[in-house]
């Protein structure tokens, strides 16, 4: 904890303190937030940074919060091996905004935002490849967005006759059943399937 707080005062110290909206540590793992259109110079100053030096760039991924005005955050995690120090750095973007790619900075950003635009429909500026990475060709949607149908637009099964894989749109093989949320504990109104029997052995 000790070092994460060292790491926060150095970071709202440096030059990079006019781009840190937030800082914050939760969960032994400092976060920061940064505006959206400063996330490369962010990644690069933690980069290249002497004392710190956050080499490794884990992953990329999303958030979906509807009820916000920026619906999403784009999740950065880096790691300093030379520290054994990790960093979260978060963007809020909306759905009409850019984000600049970090493929420049790391290479393997390059399937992190992939994923990111597939999932979430998340746009990435100057990035090299930008194809879905998760989904198929045809996809429509993006599936972790919170209002995305349960069951999906479309089913995907292998057509037997024609040899090939065909898409339908989506049929339930089984009725949706009503829930009255109660419990036998609770007790019902009617009778519940199988304990006819049991009255009828008491008569």
């Amino acid at each position: 904890m000790e070092k994460l707080v060292k790491l926060k005062d150095y970071l709202m110290e440096s030059k990079l303190k006019s781009e840190i909206i937030n800082a914050d540590i939760h969960f032994d793992e400092l976060t920061i937030i940064v505006k959206p259109q400063e996330i490369t110079s962010a990644l690069k100053f933690l980069h290249g940074d002497k004392k710190y030096k956050f080499d490794q760039l884990i992953s990329i991924c999303g958030a979906d919060y509807p009820s916000r005005l920026k619906r999403f955050e784009v999740i950065y995690h880096m790691l300093s091996v030379r520290q054994n120090l990790r960093i979260r750095i978060k963007i809020a973007v909306d759905e009409s905004e850019f984000v600049p790619s970090a493929t420049g900075i790391f290479p393997c950003a390059n399937w992190y935002e992939r994923e990111v635009w597939d999932m979430y429909g998340v746009k990435f500026s100057h990035h090299p490849d930008m194809r879905r990475i998760l989904t198929d060709y045809g996809f429509e949607g993006h599936p972790l967005r919170k209002d995305f149908p349960l069951t999906g637009n479309v089913e995907v099964r292998y057509n037997l006759e024609s040899k090939k894989v065909e898409y339908e749109p989506v049929s339930l093989t089984q009725e949706f059943r009503n829930f009255d949320f109660l419990t036998p504990w609770e007790g019902t109104d009617y009778v519940l399937p199988g304990d006819e029997k049991a009255t009828k052995d008491n008569k």
